[in-house]
C-alpha cells in the first residue's frame, strides 16, 4: 500500500460499528415483553434468512478449514454473536444503557493484547497516543463527564460487568474475524456468525422458557425484531467484515467507537435527551483520532491487506 493513500477499510469498520449504534433503537422496545436470551434468539431467527444461503454458497471454502479454524469460528458464533448480544441486552436491562455503551469502549484493550498474540501485530509507538485520544473522545462522548468510574452509582455496577464481558467476547470476535478472514469470504463469514449462533442460543432459551416469549415477541413487536436483526446485525456486520478486510484488528478496534455515538444521536433523535458540549467534544475527539490512524494504517502496514477469499462463494 502506497505511503499517503487513504485506506477506506477503516471508514467501512466505522460504518458498520455506527450501525450497531441504531441497537438503541429498537432493543429497549423488546425488553418489556422478552428475556435477553429471547430476544437475541429471535434476532438470529431472522437472520438465518440470510445465513443459510450465505452458508450454502460458501460450502466449497469451509470444506478447506482447518480444525483450529472451526474452532475460531465456535467462539466467533457462541462469544462474539450469541454470549456477547446477551449480556449487552442484559445490562440494557438492570442498569443504564450509558454505561453499558461506555464499557464497550474496553474492547479496544481486549482486541489490541489478543491481536498482538495471535496475530503478530506490531504496534508502532505513534499508535499509542492515538489511542489516549480515541479513549478520551469515547469516555466523554458516553459519559458526558471524567468523572472516574469507581465513583458511578452502584445501580451501575452489575451492568458494568455483563458490559465489560460483552466487550471481553467482541474484542475477541474482531480479532478471530480477521484471522479468518484471509480463507472465508466476508459474506459467508457473516453468515456462519449468526448461524453457528443459533443452537447455542436456542440450547439458552427453550430449556428455561420454551417459544413462549419468542414468539411473544414476533406477535407483539414484529417490526422491532426484524429491524434490530437487519440493521445492527446484518448490515452492520457485512460493513465491518468488508471493511476487516483491509484493516488491521488493532485500528479496526478503534474504528468500532463509532458504536457510541450513533446511540447518542438515537438517543436524542427518539428519547429527546440532547447531547452535552461534553459528548460533542468527545465526538470530534475520537474522529480526528480515527481519521489520523486510517492514515497511519494505510502508511505503516506492516502486511499486506488480507487476501480476500475465493470467489466462489460470491452472490451473483
Amino acid at each position: 500500500m502506497k505511503r499517503g493513500a487513504f485506506n477506506w477499510g477503516v471508514v467501512l469498520v466505522a460504518l458498520g460499528a455506527a450501525m450497531w449504534g441504531m441497537d438503541a433503537r429498537w432493543r429497549p422496545v423488546l425488553l418489556p415483553i422478552m428475556s435477553s436470551q429471547a430476544i437475541v434468539f429471535a434476532e438470529h431467527i431472522v437472520l438465518a434468512l440470510y445465513s443459510i444461503p450465505a452458508v450454502v454458497l460458501g460450502w466449497p471454502v469451509l470444506q478447506r478449514l482447518r480444525l483450529v479454524q472451526w474452532g475460531a469460528l465456535l467462539l466467533i458464533g457462541w462469544g462474539a454473536s450469541g454470549l456477547a448480544t446477551v449480556l449487552f441486552t442484559e445490562g440494557f436491562r438492570v442498569g443504564d444503557p450509558t454505561t453499558v455503551i461506555l464499557l464497550q469502549k474496553a474492547q479496544p484493550i481486549f482486541a489490541i493484547v489478543l491481536a498482538r498474540l495471535a496475530l503478530g501485530e506490531r504496534l508502532t509507538p505513534i499508535y499509542w497516543p492515538f489511542f489516549g485520544l480515541a479513549m478520551v473522545g469515547a469516555y466523554l462522548g458516553a459519559f458526558s463527564s471524567l468523572e472516574p468510574f469507581w465513583r458511578l452509582p452502584q445501580a451501575a455496577v452489575a451492568a458494568a460487568l455483563y458490559a465489560l464481558g460483552a466487550a471481553l467476547l467482541w474484542g475477541a470476535g474482531t480479532v478471530l474475524g480477521r484471522f479468518m478472514l484471509a480463507d472465508v469470504p466476508f459474506h459467508t463469514l457473516t453468515g456462519l456468525r449468526f448461524l453457528v449462533a443459533l443452537p447455542f442460543l436456542a440450547a439458552l432459551v427453550l430449556p428455561q422458557e420454551g417459544l413462549n416469549s419468542t414468539v411473544a415477541g414476533f406477535v407483539q413487536q414484529p417490526v422491532s425484531l426484524v429491524m434490530v436483526a437487519l440493521v445492527p446485525g446484518l448490515l452492520g456486520l457485512l460493513l465491518y467484515y468488508r471493511g476487516l478486510l483491509r484493516t488491521r484488528a488493532s485500528v479496526a478496534t478503534l474504528a468500532e467507537l463509532a458504536f457510541p455515538f450513533t446511540a447518542i444521536i438515537v438517543g436524542w433523535l427518539y428519547l429527546g435527551r440532547l447531547p452535552t458540549p461534553t459528548q460533542f467534544v468527545g465526538f470530534a475527539l475520537l474522529w480526528i483520532a480515527l481519521l489520523a490512524l486510517s492514515r497511519l494504517d494505510a502508511a505503516q502496514q506492516p502486511t499486506q491487506p488480507v487476501a480476500p477469499a475465493s470467489p466462489v462463494a460470491t452472490p451473483s
